[in-house]
């Protein structure tokens, strides 16, 4: 397993926040066609903006798991705008970071966290200033497992 950091272990033995919301504020899926891997994220947010609770589902690695665990567990207690601000080089870094390889795991989190957000931006009504420019119908920017993402 020397590929891998204990942090990066720890989040793909013991992931945090796994599961489903049942009455999810917002919702977020995405994959991708390359690696096949699947990220379901989904949010809850209070009257102040702010996430109190979310949840993923990954089909994957180990490395798109540890992305997911990592990520929710960055969301959690931020408000929606401070979210928007997760990248995949934050949950890399958070992480302690990633062989090359998989570095695209943390492109999936990032996208899932901002799909969630759109999702509910979308049934709320609601604007932010970090979806500016996203288009959820875009997949285009998911690199192939041999290279790296843009951001990182």
């Amino acid at each position: 397993m020397g590929l891998y950091n204990d942090k990066v272990m720890d989040h793909f033995m013991h992931p945090r926040n796994v599961g489903e919301i049942p009455d999810a504020d917002g919702t977020g899926v995405y994959g991708s066609p390359v690696c096949g891997d699947m990220m379901q994220v989904q949010i809850k947010v209070d009257d102040n903006d702010v996430i109190t609770d979310c949840k993923f589902k990954t089909f994957g690695c180990g490395s798109a798991i540890a992305s997911s665990s990592m990520a929710t567990e960055m969301m959690k207690g931020k408000t929606v705008e401070e979210a928007l601000k997760i990248s995949n080089s934050t949950i890399v870094d958070e992480l302690g970071g990633l062989p090359s390889q998989k570095l695209h795991c943390s492109v999936l989190a990032d996208h899932a966290i901002k799909h969630a957000i759109y999702d509910y931006a979308q049934k709320t009504g609601k604007t932010y200033e970090g979806l500016k420019g996203f288009d959820p119908t875009d997949h285009g920017d998911i690199p192939d497992e041999d290279e790296a993402p843009e951001e990182v």
